[in-house]
């Protein structure tokens, strides 16, 4: 099971820049609106672009999704770790958390 990180956590470590931040939610969505310096990679492409997007299988990873019942940032994380990413961490409450709680966004 992948470990949790939660909203202060993960504005710490990207104050810091300390994690890389993983939107698995893509598409329009990532488009839209998306964590700061956040880099699109939905489940199906975790395979096929994970080493481009990530090169440091040693550097901290958080995934996020739209909120905690959706599926996306699990299913990233589980499959990072499987790929030999050591320090993998999921953003409990996701988007809609850090967006309510009146935090920056990006846009691509």
């Amino acid at each position: 099971m992948t470990a949790l990180i939660t909203r202060d956590e993960l504005k710490a470590a990207l104050d810091e820049g300390t994690a890389t931040v993983v939107d698995a939610l893509g598409g329009e969505y990532y488009a839209r609106q998306h964590l700061p310096g956040a880099v699109a990679l939905v489940p199906a492409d975790v395979d096929a672009r994970a080493a481009a997007v990530l090169p440091d299988r040693a550097a901290p990873v958080v995934t996020y999704c739209s909120n905690p019942a959706c599926p996306n940032s699990g299913q990233v994380a589980d499959r990072l770790t499987a790929l030999g990413y050591a320090d993998v961490r999921k953003y409990r409450e996701g988007i809609e958390d850090w967006v309510a709680a009146g935090l920056p966004t990006e846009t691509a």
